[in-house]
């Protein structure tokens, strides 16, 4: 009888690693659930994901009483689907966020496995989660992560046809997540400039292996558009059924003015071509603190003619000076190129993890986020420094700092004791323990205990306390976030229109009812037509002073005469 041969165990580095991704994964979990949707973006996309659920009308979101025309429906469809699933919004607003972050990390794994191996790939998957932006924008119910994973799913499919190729299927599943990739966020179709790095390649080195010439080419602008079909196509047949021109006004600002106007010619977050390598600088550390060796050992790679860093740099390259050409900018618009950063990165960080002064610059980095956090956990412990000034500034209840300044203080102290635990030998590992004990303390600790006043329900509970169960809200010169949290949900009179041209619909709307209805309305907006005794300062919520006004305390003549006349052109919102 022959003698099987014993299975082969995995080995310590092997099992390590699975142990370190069970914590990152809980990590990014860790507070699913606990807290509601907080500004600047979650509240908006909530809104009009809720508006989609309980109207069936999925096509055009809604923010309140108006269209919301400033991104497309896509991120707002994953959100409603989830509840769909879920049904709870506090959990569901966050999945479409958190699945996208852990696609990211298998595709920056897989990537780098197929370029390199097991042993980079770890590396790589590891380095991306560290960063400080990855890990935020994972927690975080915006766009980007989604985006991200779109983009990063498209460069996964470039990668295993240019350079492990030819492989059409990955070439037309790239195009395709690219198209999704644009009408979840106009700048989905970056990952497609790197086909202009691979044809620089080909004309400098024409008997390169690699995809040659194909009929498989042509699939790049029918998957392309079959992607972005997603959502266009629903709306691009909408538009030839109803000439509502509401529908259209919809359209044409979608697809001019918040995507090539607002690149060429943004009308806010004027930031300074530079502004990106500040924006790496900060939001990527502790990565960022290794380009002083990373960025030599790229360039002699680049001139000795590697196509993988030549092909992952060099798009890099392209999407910074893509982002820095325009006016507008913001910090999550370059996070599309850090998982190709983290994988270009993977292959050189063993060697730079034996060199002393990176591993002394890398427990640095864990032992000041100790300190950092120990220092301002005191302060919040005994009611003093920055914590005190914050929490004063935005209107937070000091016994809420006690609770998260204990957090604060437990987890530096952990981070303390990795340091004196792992010590410069291990001074890689630390950092990613650090990491985990970062984003769990932010999920479970930090997050819920802030969410009452982040979130606004702490206001709101006091507006329906005042008004009592059958009372009925309408809202002037609102915020997304306050408007999400009532049930049911208030009468709004527009959220960009003109604040006059909304007190002539509220004071309509309070003439009917007078005895049971109320305005919420932002203090520097009420009208001179309002009975100032009888206004009550209800409360604050994200810099903002509220109050409230019972309708029988408005002068509905008045604002007739004076609101009818005035138009000033100001709704007081500042979209992002």
């Amino acid at each position: 009888m022959p003698v099987l041969p014993k299975p082969s165990r995995p080995s310590s580095t092997s099992l390590r690693f699975v142990v370190l991704m069970v914590l990152v994964v809980a990590s990014l979990v860790a507070g699913l659930g606990l807290r509601s949707p907080s500004p600047p973006d979650e509240p908006r996309f909530v809104l009009a994901a809720r508006h989609m659920v309980q109207t069936g009308q999925w096509l055009l979101p809604h923010r309140g009483s108006e269209l919301y025309a400033e991104k497309p429906a896509t991120f707002m469809w994953l959100q409603a689907a989830a509840y769909k699933l879920v049904g709870d919004w506090n959990l569901s607003f966050l999945l479409p966020s958190l699945l996208a972050a852990l696609l990211t990390l298998w595709l920056t794994w897989d990537m780098s496995r197929r370029l390199w191996n097991r042993q980079v790939a770890r590396y790589a998957v590891l380095g991306l989660f560290v960063c400080i932006q990855f890990g935020l924008m994972a927690k975080r119910a915006q766009i980007d992560m989604v985006l991200v994973g779109m983009t990063t799913l498209a460069l996964w499919g470039l990668v295993r046809h240019l350079l492990l190729g030819p492989n059409w299927g990955a070439f037309a599943l790239a195009c395709f997540a690219a198209g999704v990739g644009t009408v979840t966020k106009g700048v989905g179709f970056l990952p497609l400039l790197m086909l202009l790095q691979w044809l620089g390649w080909r004309w400098r080195h024409p008997h390169s292996p690699g995809p040659g010439r194909s009929w498989g080419w042509w699939l790049l602008l029918p998957a392309f558009l079959a992607g972005t079909a997603v959502w266009l196509g629903p709306l691009f047949l909408a538009l030839l059924q109803d000439p509502d021109p509401q529908l259209q006004a919809y359209a044409r600002e979608l697809l001019f003015k918040q995507t090539g106007t607002r690149y060429a010619n943004a009308w806010h977050h004027h930031q300074p071509f530079w502004y990106y390598l500040q924006v790496m600088a900060t939001m990527w550390l502790p990565g960022s603190l290794l380009l002083p060796w990373l960025v030599p050992a790229w360039w002699r790679r680049c001139r000795r003619g590697d196509p993988r860093y030549v092909l992952l740099l060099g798009w890099v390259l392209l999407v910074l000076l893509f982002f820095s050409a325009s006016p507008g900018k913001r910090e999550v618009y370059i996070l599309p190129a850090l998982p190709a950063m983290a994988v270009a990165a993977a292959p050189l960080l063993a060697g730079l993890l034996r060199r002393t002064g990176v591993r002394w610059l890398l427990l640095g980095y864990v032992l000041l986020l100790a300190v950092a956090m120990l220092a301002i956990g005191y302060g919040a412990v005994h009611g003093d420094g920055w914590a005190l000034r914050n929490a004063t500034k935005r209107a937070i209840d000091l016994s809420v700092l006690p609770p998260v300044g204990w957090w604060l203080i437990g987890v530096g102290a952990a981070c303390v004791a990795l340091v004196l635990t792992l010590r410069l030998r291990r001074a890689g590992l630390a950092v990613v323990l650090s990491t985990v004990l970062l984003w769990s303390m932010y999920g479970l600790g930090a997050m819920p205990a802030l969410d009452p006043y982040s979130s606004a329900s702490r206001v709101m509970d006091k507006v329906r306390t005042h008004i009592g169960p059958e009372a009925q809200l309408g809202m002037v010169a609102w915020r997304e976030q306050n408007l999400l949290q009532t049930d049911p949900q208030a009468a709004d009179f527009g959220f960009k229109r003109p604040v006059a041209e909304q007190w002539q619909d509220a004071a309509r709307w309070v003439a009917e009812d007078p005895q049971r209805r109320w305005l919420f309305v932002l203090d520097k907006a009420m009208s001179p037509c309002a009975d100032r005794a009888a206004t009550v300062a209800i409360g604050s919520a994200n810099r903002n002073n509220w109050q409230l006004l019972p309708g029988t305390a408005l002068d509905v003549a008045c604002v007739a005469r004076t609101h009818g006349a005035v138009d000033d052109g100001d709704s007081t919102q500042d979209d992002d």
